[in-house]
């Protein structure tokens, strides 16, 4: 009861989740409503959380180089990059703690840049969470509504409604030390949520746990976003961990977003050079169009699909989608395959088996492109000649011609 309370109170201070495209009964939009007149088209209205190009620097060094961010209400965004790209001291702009030397930052349509960290009202969960060692989970809890002057009895109301959202009423008089790390996790983010916070910010939130309990604690994230509705942006530089928690992913690198899609868009066609090398278990081969087809750096000639653009630079190979044909497997009459004109020549060179899947390092036009192939399948010893394979939804293109070189991650 007290975690659907908890969700109820969220979710009134919060309002329905309206996403762009998405009709809303409250708009008058419900199967059943009347015919309206028609009426003067009312401009969208202002994003939760805006970003103009915000900047921040330390002596010459932009860490934050005009970053330009508009975040709707309810909405999870992913701060996603390598160590040093921006993304903590973006995070920590919007939170207040410190201050940018150019941009502004918009909360529901209020400038707070130049506000305190109190006055913002933004809940935040730090990357070790930031618990007092000397006040039980309660006390810790409540600790921000003290400091708001909520009164005891409507402080211990929450607080425990709190607790009961992320399964910790019965440790509410432990301290942090006798707490497990997803415990210690769970209390920071009832913290940051009971004070019906406008923001949720979350900074690394998970790469202090271990493996089985990062899992876990994903999907707990993930349902309280889903009771509570709020507007969300965290850091991370783990790609499966924005993948599966964001509804658009930010990629970050030397203090600017590179690009900023939805998970789906960004892993099948990433646009820029530097996300598809990032985001990981792909090959990037460089390359030049000609005459309707890809020729790469030794000569090897490709066709070019029609889906390519014009133009492309580089030629991005998704691992877990590649093929590897044995010789007598490559000559066998194989009908209309897709793959029948992207099928050329390899080397094994390394093969590293794992719980699920097998990873493979081949040898190709004089670059080592990866394969990753189910753990079930017959493993292909090294220096086995085989056949790589391509299938169109292993392929995609990326038009970049800042980049001399491919790059492989």
């Amino acid at each position: 009861m007290r975690k659907r309370a908890f969700a109820e109170n969220l979710g009134n201070r919060f309002g329905p989740r309206s996403l762009p495209g998405c009709l809303s009964p409250a708009r008058g939009h419900g199967a059943l409503a009347p015919a309206l007149p028609k009426v003067p088209a009312v401009p969208d209205p202002a994003p939760h959380l805006l970003l103009d190009r915000l900047t921040k620097r330390y002596g010459s060094q932009a860490a934050v180089d005009g970053v330009s961010l508009a975040v709707e209400r309810g909405e999870c965004i992913a701060l996603l990059g390598p160590s040093g790209c921006g993304k903590t001291t973006t995070l920590r702009l919007v939170a207040g703690f410190i201050m940018p030397d150019e941009g502004r930052i918009q909360l529901d349509g209020r400038s707070i840049e130049r506000a305190p960290p109190h006055r913002r009202q933004i809940g935040m969960v730090f990357q070790n969470y930031a618990l007092f060692p000397h006040m039980t989970a309660a006390d810790n809890v409540g600790f921000g509504l003290e400091m708001r002057d909520v009164s005891r009895a409507e402080r211990d109301k929450r607080v425990a409604e709190a607790l009961a959202m992320v399964g910790l009423g019965h440790l509410a008089d432990r301290y942090p030390g006798r707490m497990s790390g997803g415990q210690q996790q769970r209390v920071a983010l009832a913290r940051a949520l009971v004070i019906r916070p406008d923001l949720l910010l979350l900074d690394e939130p998970l790469s202090n746990l271990d493996a089985g309990l990062r899992v876990e604690m994903r999907e707990e994230i993930a349902r309280l976003r889903a009771a509570s509705g709020i507007t969300t942006l965290f850091v991370t530089h783990d790609q499966e961990e924005a993948l599966a928690l964001a509804d658009r992913v930010a990629v970050m690198d030397r203090g600017r977003i590179v690009e900023c899609t939805a998970p789906a868009v960004l892993t099948e066609r990433p646009r820029h050079l530097f996300t598809a090398g990032f985001l990981g278990a792909r090959t990037v081969l460089s390359g030049r169009a000609a005459e309707g087809r890809f020729v790469l750096e030794d000569g090897t000639i490709l066709p070019l699909p029609e889906d390519a653009p014009a133009r492309p630079s580089h030629l991005v190979l998704r691992a877990a989608r590649l093929c590897l044909l044995s010789p007598r497997e490559a000559q066998l009459p194989r009908g209309p395959l897709p793959y029948n004109h992207f099928a050329l020549p390899a080397v094994v060179t390394a093969v590293t088996r794992l719980d699920d899947s097998i990873h493979y390092e081949v040898t190709l036009a004089g670059r080592q492109v990866r394969v990753h192939r189910p753990s079930a399948e017959p493993a292909i010893a090294p220096g086995t000649e085989v056949t790589l394979a391509a299938p169109p939804e292993a392929v995609s293109w990326i038009e970049d011609f800042n980049a001399a070189t491919g790059a492989s991650a």
